[in-house]
């Protein structure tokens, strides 16, 4: 196992010690709606999860958006072994909640392929194309009319 030593200038010059086999990264990138995730696991963890810097439950205040973010982890039973950083951007809570499991789901597969087809059956690996239907002119939404007139 080696330990490197690289230079980084700052204001000064550090040298800096960290070992590589401590922390291996796994990432996954996820998209619904108009929202991108991109998740790093980090193995040899303990369960925590971090979005944008922020701890796991300050950021998702839903309970069912916490249950779809933790789906996969619970699929393949590691909710314990995995350390789970998250940047997310755009859309609203739950388009996020959605990138972050399929972020979550690709991750996953790169830590172990043998998950692909837990992860395949539960359909965790399919991204949610749909999105929101643009308004039609002369019509007050995407599919409401205005109310008919006979005479």
């Amino acid at each position: 196992m080696r330990v490197w030593t690289i230079p980084i200038l700052l204001k000064t010059r550090k040298y800096w010690r960290f070992n590589l086999a401590e922390k291996v990264v796994y990432n996954g990138i996820g998209r619904r709606k108009s929202s991108t995730a991109r998740v790093c696991i980090i193995a040899s963890g303990k369960g925590g999860i971090s979005i944008n810097g922020r701890p796991f439950q300050d950021y998702v205040c839903r309970p069912t958006l916490s249950t779809i973010i933790k789906q996969p982890l619970v699929a393949v039973d590691a909710e314990n072994d995995y350390d789970i950083k998250v940047n997310v951007s755009g859309g609203g809570l739950t388009g996020q909640a959605g990138a972050i499991r399929l972020g979550i789901s690709r991750a996953l597969l790169n830590v172990n392929s043998t998950y692909r087809a837990i992860l395949k059956s539960k359909g965790f690996l399919t991204r949610d194309s749909r999105r929101v239907e643009r308004k039609k002119p002369g019509q007050p939404g995407a599919r409401k009319k205005f109310q008919f007139s006979k005479r």
